[in-house]
Protein backbone atom coordinates (compact mmCIF):
# COMPACT_ATOMS: atom_id res chain seq x y z
CA UNK A 1 0.00 0.00 0.00
CA UNK A 2 1.11 3.51 -0.80
CA UNK A 3 0.00 6.56 1.11
CA UNK A 4 -0.59 9.81 -0.71
CA UNK A 5 -1.41 13.20 0.78
CA UNK A 6 -3.42 15.67 -1.24
CA UNK A 7 -3.22 19.45 -1.36
CA UNK A 8 -6.03 19.75 1.20
CA UNK A 9 -4.13 17.44 3.58
CA UNK A 10 -6.23 14.32 3.05
CA UNK A 11 -4.35 11.03 3.16
CA UNK A 12 -5.32 8.05 1.02
CA UNK A 13 -4.02 4.50 1.00
CA UNK A 14 -3.75 3.16 -2.53
CA UNK A 15 -2.83 -0.35 -3.56
CA UNK A 16 0.51 -0.20 -5.33
CA UNK A 17 -0.69 -2.15 -8.39
CA UNK A 18 -3.28 0.59 -8.90
CA UNK A 19 -1.08 3.57 -8.01
CA UNK A 20 1.55 2.62 -10.59
CA UNK A 21 -1.05 3.19 -13.31
CA UNK A 22 0.03 6.78 -12.74
CA UNK A 23 3.34 7.29 -14.53
CA UNK A 24 4.23 9.92 -11.92
CA UNK A 25 3.65 7.58 -8.98
CA UNK A 26 5.31 4.69 -10.85
CA UNK A 27 8.44 6.81 -11.29
CA UNK A 28 8.47 7.58 -7.55
CA UNK A 29 8.03 3.89 -6.65
CA UNK A 30 10.56 2.62 -9.23
CA UNK A 31 13.20 5.10 -8.10
CA UNK A 32 12.54 4.12 -4.49
CA UNK A 33 11.84 7.74 -3.55
CA UNK A 34 8.81 6.72 -1.51
CA UNK A 35 8.71 8.13 1.99
CA UNK A 36 5.95 7.44 4.47
CA UNK A 37 3.55 9.56 2.47
CA UNK A 38 3.80 10.84 -1.11
CA UNK A 39 2.71 14.49 -1.31
CA UNK A 40 0.44 15.42 -4.21
CA UNK A 41 0.33 19.23 -4.06
CA UNK A 42 -1.65 19.54 -7.31
CA UNK A 43 -4.48 17.13 -6.45
CA UNK A 44 -7.25 17.72 -3.90
CA UNK A 45 -8.98 15.06 -1.81
CA UNK A 46 -12.28 14.76 -3.69
CA UNK A 47 -10.42 14.47 -6.99
CA UNK A 48 -8.04 11.82 -5.62
CA UNK A 49 -11.03 9.84 -4.36
CA UNK A 50 -12.48 9.92 -7.90
CA UNK A 51 -9.16 8.79 -9.39
CA UNK A 52 -8.95 5.87 -6.96
CA UNK A 53 -12.53 4.98 -7.90
CA UNK A 54 -11.45 5.05 -11.58
CA UNK A 55 -8.47 2.78 -10.93
CA UNK A 56 -10.50 0.27 -8.96
CA UNK A 57 -13.16 0.04 -11.66
CA UNK A 58 -10.69 -0.06 -14.55
CA UNK A 59 -7.99 -2.32 -13.24
CA UNK A 60 -9.57 -4.71 -10.77
CA UNK A 61 -11.36 -6.42 -13.65
CA UNK A 62 -10.18 -9.29 -15.80
CA UNK A 63 -10.19 -9.08 -19.57
CA UNK A 64 -11.17 -6.35 -21.94
CA UNK A 65 -13.57 -3.50 -21.27
CA UNK A 66 -17.19 -4.51 -21.68
CA UNK A 67 -20.26 -2.48 -22.54
CA UNK A 68 -20.90 -2.36 -18.81
CA UNK A 69 -17.51 -0.68 -18.30
CA UNK A 70 -18.21 1.83 -21.07
CA UNK A 71 -21.52 2.64 -19.40
CA UNK A 72 -19.73 3.06 -16.06
CA UNK A 73 -17.16 5.39 -17.68
CA UNK A 74 -19.92 7.55 -19.13
CA UNK A 75 -21.53 7.86 -15.69
CA UNK A 76 -18.15 8.50 -14.05
CA UNK A 77 -17.44 11.41 -16.41
CA UNK A 78 -20.97 12.81 -16.19
CA UNK A 79 -19.96 15.49 -13.69
CA UNK A 80 -20.04 19.28 -13.56
CA UNK A 81 -17.39 21.16 -15.52
CA UNK A 82 -15.45 22.16 -12.39
CA UNK A 83 -15.06 18.51 -11.36
CA UNK A 84 -14.18 17.55 -14.93
CA UNK A 85 -11.50 20.27 -14.95
CA UNK A 86 -10.07 19.05 -11.62
CA UNK A 87 -9.97 15.48 -12.96
CA UNK A 88 -8.30 16.66 -16.16
CA UNK A 89 -5.61 18.57 -14.29
CA UNK A 90 -5.00 15.69 -11.85
CA UNK A 91 -4.84 13.09 -14.64
CA UNK A 92 -2.32 15.29 -16.42
CA UNK A 93 -0.24 15.92 -13.27
CA UNK A 94 -0.26 12.22 -12.32
CA UNK A 95 0.29 11.22 -15.96
CA UNK A 96 -2.68 8.83 -16.15
CA UNK A 97 -2.93 8.73 -19.92
CA UNK A 98 -6.01 6.52 -20.31
CA UNK A 99 -8.06 8.73 -17.99
CA UNK A 100 -6.65 11.90 -19.56
CA UNK A 101 -7.69 10.76 -23.05
CA UNK A 102 -11.20 9.86 -21.93
CA UNK A 103 -11.63 13.24 -20.21
CA UNK A 104 -10.37 15.04 -23.32
CA UNK A 105 -12.87 13.07 -25.42
CA UNK A 106 -15.63 14.09 -22.99
CA UNK A 107 -14.61 17.76 -23.23
CA UNK A 108 -14.55 17.51 -27.04
CA UNK A 109 -18.05 16.03 -26.97
CA UNK A 110 -19.21 18.85 -24.69
CA UNK A 111 -18.00 21.62 -27.02
CA UNK A 112 -18.75 19.95 -30.36
CA UNK A 113 -21.10 22.10 -32.41
CA UNK A 114 -21.32 24.87 -29.81
CA UNK A 115 -20.74 28.53 -30.47
CA UNK A 116 -17.91 30.45 -28.83
CA UNK A 117 -20.45 32.10 -26.55
CA UNK A 118 -21.94 28.75 -25.50
CA UNK A 119 -18.48 27.34 -24.77
CA UNK A 120 -17.59 30.40 -22.70
CA UNK A 121 -20.80 29.98 -20.72
CA UNK A 122 -20.22 26.25 -20.25
CA UNK A 123 -16.74 26.75 -18.81
CA UNK A 124 -17.30 30.18 -17.22
CA UNK A 125 -14.69 31.82 -19.45
CA UNK A 126 -14.97 35.60 -19.60
CA UNK A 127 -14.50 37.30 -22.95
CA UNK A 128 -11.16 39.04 -23.45
CA UNK A 129 -12.77 41.57 -25.79
CA UNK A 130 -15.03 44.52 -25.25
CA UNK A 131 -18.33 44.32 -27.14
CA UNK A 132 -16.94 46.82 -29.66
CA UNK A 133 -13.78 44.78 -30.25
CA UNK A 134 -15.80 41.60 -30.65
CA UNK A 135 -18.13 43.28 -33.17
CA UNK A 136 -15.11 44.46 -35.17
CA UNK A 137 -13.58 40.96 -35.18
CA UNK A 138 -16.89 39.43 -36.29
CA UNK A 139 -17.19 42.03 -39.05
CA UNK A 140 -13.64 41.46 -40.33
CA UNK A 141 -13.90 37.67 -40.10
CA UNK A 142 -17.54 37.05 -40.94
CA UNK A 143 -16.64 33.84 -42.81
CA UNK A 144 -15.60 32.23 -39.49
CA UNK A 145 -18.93 32.93 -37.81
CA UNK A 146 -21.23 31.40 -40.42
Amino acid sequence: MLKVRTSDDQTFEVEEHLAIKSETLKFIVDDDVVGDVIPLPNVDGPTMAKIIEWWKEQFDQDGNPTDELKSWEAKFLDVDTDTLYDLLMAANYLNINDLLHKICRKVADLIKGKSVTAIRELFNIPSDFTPEEEAEIRKNNSWAFQ
